[in-house]
């Protein structure tokens, strides 16, 4: 895979001083980051590092106590009027969020539509292609992801991961700019996370979108990401280049948080 130089060009995605709290649990403190533009970033953390929060935020599922979120140098939580910052409506947000998709741990697929459907509904309701053009970018989606011969079965009838496919195809035919993924494998079995990881490695070749991945699979985040942050107490820790971060850790806290992974002889493994 060719690494960007994610130190040039202008970024997709900013926080800029953005804070999370929780009653009186402050999850983010103060975060500064930013994604390129077709960036592979890998997010990796203990539980409660502020990880899942990150994306969330990006998504508009959770407002940022403080600090602005921009994506394409337009603020995502905020309009500016007159020159100030004042919160977003609801129509923004709405314009906003066209341009990001997102995966989750559950896959959140409606059970009682074919698999063909679950996948035009949003292309058809939200961006107002036909039904033709829908079921056509669909289906090409559906093979990509190794499920072109499942669109007219339910999500009953799929396993896990096959489950999981047809929500990162849901996801990515609405075409975002940016993609997140929480934690895709943690709801499936064991057998099933490799067909998972595979599809989303495949994407990460093939196209352009952005993604911020949260992930605990180190050799996964080893070969997708062009950039790990290592994230502790909503703080970043350490961020580089994969083989540096997860092959040279410098801060002590890494380090003890990638042993968890380490095999006998010294190699990152998945889990």
């Amino acid at each position: 895979m060719e690494r960007c130089d994610y130190m040039s060009d202008q970024p997709l995605v900013r926080y800029s001083k953005v804070s999370k709290s929780f009653g009186d649990l402050k999850v983010l403190k103060e975060l500064d980051l930013a994604i390129k533009h077709r960036e592979k970033v890998a997010l990796i953390g203990p539980s409660g590092s502020g990880k899942t929060t990150i994306i969330r935020m990006l998504m508009t599922l959770e407002q940022p106590t403080s600090g602005v979120i921009e994506l394409e140098g337009e603020p995502l939580w905020h309009k500016e009027v007159d020159g100030k910052l004042i919160e977003a409506d609801e129509k923004h947000l709405r314009k906003m969020r066209s341009d990001i998709g997102m995966v989750f741990q559950h896959f959140n697929l409606f059970p009682h539509m074919t698999i063909l459907r679950n996948v035009t509904e949003a292309p058809i309701r939200v961006q107002g292609l036909s039904k033709e053009e829908a079921e056509a970018r669909a289906i090409d989606m559906l093979e990509k992801v190794g499920l072109g011969d499942k669109l007219n079965a339910y999500p009953a009838q799929l396993s896990g991961g096959q489950q999981q496919r047809v929500a990162i195809a849901r996801a990515v035919v609405m075409r975002p700019k940016v993609m997140l993924f929480d934690e895709v494998t943690s709801a499936l079995d064991p057998e099933l996370v490799g067909e998972v990881l595979q599809v989303i490695k495949d994407l990460a070749e093939e196209t352009d979108m952005a993604m911020i991945l949260v992930t605990h699979e180190m050799d996964f985040a080893r070969d997708v990401a062009d950039r790990i942050v290592f994230l502790h107490d909503g703080q970043i820790e350490e961020e580089g280049a994969p083989q540096e971060v997860l092959g040279n850790p410098k801060s002590e806290r890494l380090q003890t948080f990638l042993g968890r992974f380490m095999s006998d002889t010294g190699a990152v493994q998945t889990g």
